[in-house]
């Protein structure tokens, strides 16, 4: 019986109560992440290549 109303509960809440992104908004937040994801690849690739320099002129 719990397991059941908690299913019930489950769905109303999902059917009715939250608000889901409209198609744009996804869009906008899928652009946002993508370009932020770039940025700190490049700045991780500077930092890598960076560091590797300083090593090889320190111990080689």
């Amino acid at each position: 019986m719990k397991l059941v109303n908690y299913i019930k509960g489950t769905y109303d809440e999902l059917a009715h109560k939250v608000t889901w992104p409209t198609a744009s908004a996804l869009q906008d937040s899928v652009v946002k992440v993508c370009v932020a994801s770039l940025i700190i690849i490049l700045i991780v690739l500077v930092m890598d290549l960076l560091f590797n320099t300083i090593m090889k002129v320190m111990f080689f």
